[in-house]
């Protein structure tokens, strides 16, 4: 039995999320179609992260294993030209039977995207949050720098009684031992300009249900100087949902890139 690793870009906006759903279209269900189709086998690639409905992937990443003595090339092949042109898998690597596309997962990084144009393209709209408030970058980025270091973030997760079935950005918990915790580490957050685009960069251990969006939603209140940057480490504190921002829309979401003891 071989053990595969997929890395998979993807336009999340017409799926129901990354996690197979009855009757719904979804990455996974597409993915695990793909492969049944090519090899006869029926698997549930296990994903790096349940991304929502509307959420984009730069760098997703599957694995599963297959009896097929299918060659990486021509898998990697075979799949593109089965799965729909909103879906492609970039990379196709052999592991060992101990990975794990989740549980092997040491980091993970997001972007969320905002355009301020008056009037977003119908080419971007899907893929940015087209707020044409004046947004102040500087504060935006002081805001982030708070949030680096480890602290417990029930401020910014999904308004859910139950952490231990919604503990990861669109996920679960990378660490088994999180499952029942809202604390987690950020090694990097911050906003740059990119063209006409805002972008907000994070990277950490784990992430909560919605908290990269609710980041995101309360940097822009921080932005509009509804609330002030400084007040960050309060709000983390609180430990209450409704001590932060709203959540920004889905669509400016990209899982860009996970990263592995050994990659």
């Amino acid at each position: 039995m071989q053990h595969w690793k997929l890395t998979i870009a993807y336009d999340g906006t017409s799926y129901h999320g990354w996690q197979i759903q009855p009757g719904l279209p979804t990455i996974q269900g597409t993915l695990a179609e793909a492969v049944r189709h090519i090899t006869g086998e029926t698997v549930l690639p296990q994903g790096s992260g349940r991304t929502d409905t509307g959420v984009h992937a730069l760098g997703q990443v599957a694995s599963f294993p297959l009896t097929s003595p299918i060659p990486r090339e021509n898998l990697q092949r075979a799949l593109n030209r089965l799965l729909p042109s909103s879906i492609r898998v970039m990379t196709v690597e052999a592991v060992g039977p101990e990975f794990h596309a989740r549980h092997s997962a040491r980091h993970k990084t997001y972007e969320y995207r905002i355009s301020g144009q008056p009037i977003c393209p119908p080419t971007l709209a899907p893929f940015v949050w087209n707020c044409t408030w004046p947004l102040n970058l500087a504060t935006m980025q002081q805001a982030a720098l708070h949030v680096i270091g480890t602290h417990d973030f029930t401020s910014f997760a999904a308004a859910s009684p139950d952490l231990a079935t919604r503990t990861a950005e669109e996920d679960e918990a990378d660490d088994p031992a999180q499952k029942k915790t809202a604390i987690r580490t950020i090694f990097a957050s911050g906003w740059h300009q990119a063209g006409e685009l805002l972008i907000y960069r994070v990277t950490g251990s784990g992430f909560l249900h919605h908290m990269v969006r609710n980041l995101v939603g309360t940097f822009v209140d921080v932005g509009r100087s509804r609330t002030a940057s400084e007040a960050l480490p309060g709000i983390l504190a609180a430990r209450s949902r409704t001590a932060a921002g709203p959540t920004a829309p889905p669509q400016g979401l990209f899982l860009v890139e996970v990263d592995y003891e050994n990659s």
